[in-house]
């Protein structure tokens, strides 16, 4: 007999083929596409098939942000389409934390299967959300799906929202249930959000061994794991670790993941095999398509909404230039920052390289596809060295390539993380990436003085980076002196409301000093 393990993760709200940049586009991804894929498999499977959904689903694209900001039907409007597919089961992912708890809450009781997520604990110690898994039966087949989410979710989310929650060991929940999971079932799966920290053969670090990904080592100390379903760094993984199948079926839903598991009549796995289906090529499944016109039509109309004027150029043309070279569209969120929280210091960055930046009209659609997140901002009290550590991370996000200034490849693979390189307005500082690491901010001045090291600032940053995320370790929630609870989206929209004309303007605070040594 065969066993078919379908799974989908990180889709991100992106139900349609589209990223929203502008209206009729038919990309090659989205949970309309996956559908029509999902349905074709089912069709012709010879066996039993097992369907996944394995987190961050709530949250991400525009559509998304519209339905939980603006929708009066609230989560449904979305998590209807996970039900009309029929998942066995759901795992949370980090992402659906975002719009907090009472929202989450609403996500998980419109489902209409279980979802599981063994290793986040209530103060009683016991699964916060939904179950640690399920034993399925099909075809006489005893299939047990445990849920594990990366434990690294309190070093992203605001405190408030985590206060009351411990996200435990990954590696130390599977050892606690596989076990027994063994004695009951006949094939064990762990759905798992979250990736790999290490070489997939080698097993040498690819990354700073935090706990946000565990999945070799998973591999390595748990046994009775028959397949793997893993997600969280969006990569496109289809393999064999250990003997193992695994797969990660990137983001967006462009790619579904497939393993396929051959049992003999003792029902033993006998074999195994790990694929990925691009989306490129499907058409669109019509019932979702049908089902979602209504609302995807009142997203398109509210992202062209007019929102101010820019004066000047404000594009993005070169994401990485962007990065080098202060960008007016930079200065432009930073000056939104400091004038939201009262301060004169501001970091951000700039997500990914899609942003566009904006063009002569903004619309909502220009800002929605270049702040891409939801986040709030916090202002935090730190020192002269905190602040000047920082920017040291930041700094070691470039490196020579021959002649050039390029983004650092370990920041790119495997996966790219340009929304942890951070760049700022309020003081004066220049790179030289000459030196070593750690050693590269080489001017640091606030006012036109120096900065040192016992000096005392405020700053404001997006919550993300303010807790710690992106493994910035000198900042954290205890530095935390306020917070401003309005999303950056809305924070731009008041901006532009008293400031409806903007100059796109650059000061060059900061500077890469480039020239390479002979």
């Amino acid at each position: 007999m065969e066993l078919t393990i379908l799974a989908t993760s990180d889709m991100h709200g992106y139900l349609m083929p589209t990223n929203y940049t502008e209206r009729g586009l038919d990309l090659p991804f989205g949970t309309a596409k996956v559908a029509t894929k999902l349905n074709e498999i089912r069709q012709n499977a010879v066996g039993p098939v097992v369907l996944i959904e394995n987190g961050d689903f709530i949250q991400g694209s525009p559509l998304s942000y519209y339905v939980r900001k603006h929708r009066h039907q609230g989560a449904q409007a979305i998590t209807k389409i996970i039900n009309h597919l029929n998942y066995d089961v759901s795992v949370l992912g980090n992402h659906e934390f975002n719009y907090g708890i009472d929202y989450l809450q609403e996500v998980i009781a419109s489902y209409h299967h279980p979802v599981l997520a063994a290793n986040i604990l209530n103060e009683a110690g016991e699964p916060a959300f939904g179950q640690p898994y399920v034993i399925l039966e099909k075809a006489s087949i005893k299939i047990a799906i445990l849920g594990l989410v990366t434990q690294y979710i309190p070093h992203w989310e605001q405190p408030q929202i985590v206060e009351n929650l411990t996200f435990a060991s990954v590696i130390d929940t599977a050892k606690k249930y596989i076990p027994q999971l063994r004695k009951e079932a006949d094939v064990v799966i762990v759905a798992y959000h979250g990736g790999f920290e290490k070489n997939l053969e080698t097993g040498e670090p690819t990354e700073q061994l935090t706990g946000e990904n565990e999945g070799y080592d998973l591999l390595q100390e748990v046994a009775g794991i028959d397949a793997l379903v893993t997600g969280h760094q969006h990569r496109k993984i289809a393999t064999k670790i250990n003997g193992i199948p695994v797969i990660q079926p990137g983001f967006q839903g462009a790619f579904l993941g497939e393993i396929t598991l051959k049992l003999d009549e003792t029902k033993t796995i006998v074999d195994s095999k790990a694929k990925l289906y691009a989306m490129a090529n499907e058409k669109i499944d019509e019932v979702i398509a049908d089902e979602l016109a209504e609302l995807n039509e009142e997203v398109e109309t509210w992202l062209d909404q007019p929102m101010g004027h820019v004066k000047g150029d404000m594009q993005i043309c070169d994401a990485n230039q962007a990065r080098i070279v202060e960008h007016p569209y930079i200065e432009f969120i930073n000056k939104v920052q400091m004038d939201a929280s009262g301060v004169d210091i501001s970091g951000t960055a700039l997500f990914n390289n899609e942003g566009r930046g904006f063009n002569e009209v903004i619309t909502m659609r220009d800002i929605i596809t270049n702040y891409v997140y939801p986040n709030t901002l916090a202002v935090l009290d730190v020192t002269g060295a905190e602040l000047k550590a920082a920017l040291e991370q930041s700094a070691d996000h470039f490196i020579f390539n021959h002649e050039n200034i390029i983004f650092n490849p370990k920041y790119i693979v495997p996966k790219p993380q340009y929304y942890n390189y951070d760049m700022y307005e309020g003081i004066d500082y220049a790179i030289d990436l000459q030196q070593p690491v750690g050693q590269r901010i080489v001017t640091l001045n606030y006012h036109e003085k120096p900065i040192h090291a016992t000096d005392r600032l405020e700053i404001v940053l997006n919550q993300y980076r303010a807790v710690g995320g992106g493994n910035y370790a000198m900042y954290g929630a205890e530095k935390i002196v306020r917070e401003i609870k309005i999303d950056m989206a809305e924070l731009i929209g008041e901006y532009l409301r008293k400031h409806p004309i903007i100059e796109a303007t650059a000061n060059h605070n900061f500077k890469f000093i480039s020239k390479k040594p002979c």
